[in-house]
């Protein structure tokens, strides 16, 4: 990643990004690249977080620097809000520790799985307290969430990060961006230089900073009231040419550091006869400088001279290869094709295939690949990799590692340094070839290639004195070089850190299979990455009860604590089981209850707000089978308390459903499903319409010409998730299929890790009925937030709907079985009539599925003929299912159980959904459904809220049949009909 990420990190993310309110898919905090910024516009009139003061410390040890930059920041608004930051770092710096301010000190933050941070974090944040979390989010970007910043108050916030130097001619160069671009009115820099060598040169931004020789080195303190930083701090620092280590001891183990300068110049390489390039063309590539990459490349295929290229376009899926001949350097055609690239989709960077016959690939790309679960392809022995990135936001983790697992490397390219990066291209410098040791083991090297004449491996020692031996390879020779390591070097505190930091660098080529060691390692470090967070609580009873090791002075206290919290836990999980058997015989009772389908027997007026009936009859109940002795039921919500009917519990129930029994830990269907009633359904939903202005053009456009027209529209709605449902809708409604699946993809380059976000692409791709795209984008889900359980019945749904029934089961069965946090109502019961209704299907269909994981007590698939279940996207908010039917009779979550027997499940007010509403056997007659947007608790500035509706009549039969529809609300009493089915005898 460029020098000039770190200028943009300070200058642009801590004053123009730094804490954007907002959250969900239309309002997500700013991202930082070249694409247009996410400025969030708040509909409350928020005005914009202000940077108050700002301390920096730096601290130069030989070639390792580390920096602290401690922060306070003001909320002129008149409600607390939580702060959102996302920011790049440079390639090889590591954050190492962040603090956030609680009552009155900074509170050092500790390492957590990145999952559980986040579960944490939300559910501290609901209880309106004091919690941060900084975690990865792809390569070396990160996101800092703060909660709350309060109205009219302040927040302070320390990050420390370190960093290896890298050689500018025969100096160390440190750079400390200060371009902030509003008045501070604190300003504080200090700096330290430990060593013997000559004083520092400074150039660019504070030039009249004075350093004074101190005990081990240099010191240089500035202070500044009511100051406007600008520019870049260089501080120019002497050199060796000699290697050099440092040690660190840390639990009992000692790392190491060695530093190896090499000379000589770097000579041009032997070029390959067939090139593939592997060029990004999804949408965030348009974010990268395009025409700096076409320049750079000029050079390459000059150089090259005569050569075939192979291109393969990489997007949501690869387009078709296309072959061009280079002859004489000209690649004019070439070019041509590669200018006239439309960038759109989300990035699948793994989905192409390796030719033999192809010398190296060059892959063009930003490196974020954020669709499908394909692994890297793995090329031959003989061919290379090179990684070319422009984008300031980027996973130059991945990037890097990839290219240094096939001998290639990654290469910045940059319009500010035209011809840098060909050059870097065409030429190799020393390379190691191999590396053993004595005396020290896990050896990690920072990159295979000497990096501005320096290589540097880092190590365990296993012996007080130990010897590297390396096999280097320059101008095309190979040599060989010993480096004696001994464990009395000096000591740096960052010796360890670094280890660890190559370590997960070198694990970055294959993450999915090495998220167990980058989990352990980000632990043990607290380093955040791909799998660890750092986070700060308010209590040391949260530590307790989320189980994350307090800091060290809290430790004793937190033990005790947690010995108690323990038991509570286990039991809790003891009766979760039966609670949940208890509903489910309880909801058995609602089913075996043969409602009266006649009309009301007494004319009543029914309340136009709450949908209530007065003086409501009592239903027409059935005779009660003789029930068992078993526990008390739990009881109903009291909504549903007060209309359930007096039906004796027996879990063998058998009227007209199924029951299920074992056989050597299978599960068959002991009695086949007839249909419900002697009823048709029809069903009319009601296609959602935008307002928006590219609405009427794109449906005036043709078929041939849609996609044309969304290309001209989409710049002025980039960010806007909206935009792409609606262009993917109508791209279906023309018949341009593949395109529309591309559009949607869109979503996934939204933002980096937004779980909202991923939820909609997935719901829609289900919509689309493309089940095989929607499975990865869940699994990614599932990854973000394994804390909620909609995470896990959304993958299940996926998977049933790629028939892939023993997976779906085996998820929702989690759902069933896990306890969840209070907020999630009634998912267990829905989640387990989708679980029933799939083994009933896999039974219809002759296929045996293993339910030994399952308790039989909730083996049992309760058919129906209506079923609506609503879900959507925005956390902490209320949305609310309505069904009126023929009697005029609206069932919702103040009225959840009608007449003839319509069932409405917990209302939920907090989460994602979802509602459900059940009808077993349905009147004749006509039914409206309607969603209504009743308020949300969000402590962030929302945008709209996007939901999917999915209605199946004969659910739990052979005759199951379900539409889907996707729609959006905005303001607080929204209510907008989603669509009406209509219910007729069949004619005889």
């Amino acid at each position: 990643m460029s020098q000039r990420i770190f200028n943009f990190f300070f200058s642009h993310v801590f004053i123009l990004a730094l804490l954007a309110i907002g959250h969900g898919a239309e309002a997500q905090a700013i991202s930082l690249a070249l694409m247009p910024q996410r400025l969030i516009t708040t509909p409350n009139g928020e005005q914009a977080i202000e940077l108050q003061s700002l301390q920096v410390t730096g601290e130069i040890s030989g070639r390792l620097a580390e920096t602290t930059v401690e922060m306070v920041f003001f909320n002129p608004n008149r409600r607390q809000l939580e702060g959102t930051l996302q920011f790049p770092l440079q390639d090889g710096q590591q954050i190492t520790a962040f603090a956030l301010d609680i009552d009155g000190a900074l509170r050092p933050a500790v390492p957590v799985e990145k999952a559980k941070g986040r579960q944490v974090f939300e559910a501290i944040e609901r209880r309106r307290v004091d919690p941060g979390l900084l975690e990865v989010t792809q390569g070396n970007n990160f996101k800092l969430r703060i909660y709350p910043i309060p109205a009219g108050g302040t927040r302070t916030v320390q990050l420390k990060y370190v960093e290896s130097l890298l050689p500018l001619g025969a100096n160390l160069q440190y750079r400390l961006p200060l371009a902030y671009s509003n008045t501070l009115k604190d300003f504080r820099l200090s700096l330290k230089l430990h060593g013997d060598g000559a004083a520092p040169q400074v150039t660019g931004a504070l030039d009249d900073i004075k350093f004074e020789r101190s005990a081990d080195g240099y010191e240089a303190t500035v202070t500044k009231n009511a100051f406007t930083p600008s520019g870049t701090l260089n501080l120019l620092l002497p050199t060796s040419q000699q290697a050099g280590t440092a040690i660190q001891e840390r639990d009992g183990t000692t790392y190491f550091v060695t530093e190896i300068p090499v000379a000589g110049a770097p000579t041009a390489r032997n070029l390959p006869n067939v090139v593939g390039l592997l060029w990004d063309s999804s949408g965030s590539g348009a974010n990268r400088a395009l025409d700096a990459e076409l320049n750079e490349l000029d050079a390459y295929f000059k150089a090259l001279g005569k050569a075939e290229v192979r291109l393969t376009r990489l997007r949501d899926r690869p387009e078709v290869r296309e072959v061009y001949k280079v002859s004489n350097g000209n690649w004019s055609a070439l070019r041509a094709a590669l200018q006239s690239t439309v960038y759109d989709g989300a990035s699948a960077l793994n989905n192409w295939q390796p030719q033999s016959d192809v010398g190296e690939y060059l892959l063009v790309s930003d490196g974020l690949n954020n669709y499908g679960t394909a692994p890297a392809p793995m090329l031959a022995a003989s061919q290379r990799l090179y990684a070319l990135n422009s984008s300031l936001v980027a996973d130059t983790g991945r990037l890097s590692a990839l290219a240094e697992r096939s001998g290639g490397k990654l290469i910045q390219v940059s319009a500010l340094s035209p011809g840098a990066a060909a050059k870097e291209l065409l030429t190799e410098g020393t390379r190691v070839v191999s590396v053993t040791a004595t005396g020290a083991t896990r050896l990690q090297l920072e990159s295979v290639e000497a990096r501005q004449g320096l290589l540097r491996i880092a190590g365990i020692l296993q012996a007080p004195e130990a010897q590297l031996q390396l096999t280097l390879s320059q101008n095309g020779k190979q040599r060989q070089l010993t480096i004696p390591v001994s464990a009395k070097s000096p000591v740096h505190p960052l010796a360890a850190y670094l280890w660890a930091n190559y370590r997960l660098h070198a694990l970055e080529a294959d993450y999915d299979n090495q998220r167990a060691e980058i989990r352990r390692l980000g632990q043990q470090f607290g380093i955040p990455s791909r799998e660890t967070s750092l986070i700060v609580l308010d209590t040391l009873a949260d530590y307790a009860h989320y189980d994350i090791t307090p800091p060290v002075s809290y430790q004793k206290a937190f033990g005790m604590l947690r010995s108690l919290h323990d038991k509570q836990l286990q039991q809790e999980r003891d009766n979760h089981l039966e609670n949940i058997v208890q509903q489910f015989l309880l909801k058995q009772q609602w089913w075996a209850t043969p409602y009266p389908k006649n009309d009301v027997v007494e004319k009543r007026l029914m309340d136009k707000d709450s949908g209530r009936f007065e003086n409501a009859p009592v239903p027409r109940m059935a005779p009660a089978p003789a029930p068992e002795p078993m526990p008390a039921p739990m009881p109903l919500p009291e909504m549903a308390r007060a209309a359930a009917p007096a039906v004796s519990a027996d879990a063998r129930l058998t009227q007209s459903g199924s029951s299920y029994g074992r056989a050597g830990g299978s599960m068959k269907l002991q009695e086949s499903v007839p249909g419900q009633n002697q009823n048709t359904i029809g069903i009319a939903l009601k296609k959602w319409t935008a307002d928006a202005a590219y609405i009427a053009r794109m449906k005036a456009a043709s078929a041939e010409n849609i996609y044309a027209v969304y290309l001209d529209e989409k710049p002025s709605y980039a960010n806007s998730s909206a935009f792409y449902l609606d262009a993917a809708d109508m791209l279906f409604e023309k018949g341009r299929r593949d395109l529309g699946l591309r559009v949607l993809s869109n979503l996934a380059e939204m933002d980096l890790e937004n779980r909202q976000v991923l939820r909609i692409l997935g719901y829609r791709l289900l919509e689309a009925n493309a089940p095989e795209l929607a499975i990865p984008v869940f699994i990614k889900v599932q990854q973000l937030a394994e804390e909620e359980p909609q995470s896990w019945r959304d993958l299940g749904l996926a998977y049933a709907a790629n028939k892939q029934y023993q997976a779906a089961i085996d998820q929702l069965n989690e759902v069933v079985i896990r306890k969840w946090d209070g907020r999630f109502r009634d998912i267990e019961l829905i989640s387990l009539a989708e679980l029933n209704a799939i083994v009933a299907k896999a039974g219809m269909q002759k296929i045996r599925l293993d339910t030994s994981r399952v308790d039989p007590r909730l083996l049992r698939n309760l058919p129906l003929d209506v079923r609506a279940v609503m879900t959507w996207d925005a956390d902490n908010s209320d949305m609310d299912l309505w069904v009126t039917d023929p009697n005029n009779e609206k069932c919702y979550y103040g009225h959840q159980l009608t007449y003839q027997g319509g069932r409405m499940s917990a209302d939920v007010t907090q989460g994602y959904g979802p509602e459900e509403f059940s009808l077993r056997n349905a009147k004749p007659g006509k039914y409206k459904i309607q969603a209504n947007f009743y308020g949300n608790r969000q402590q962030v500035v929302a945008g709209a809220t996007t939901l999917q509706l999915k209605l199946t009549t004969g659910f739990g039969t052979a005759d199951a049949r379900e539409q889907m529809i996707t729609l959006r609300l905005k303001d607080r009493g929204d209510t907008v009909v989603v669509g009406e089915f209509e219910v007729k005898p069949k004619s005889r």
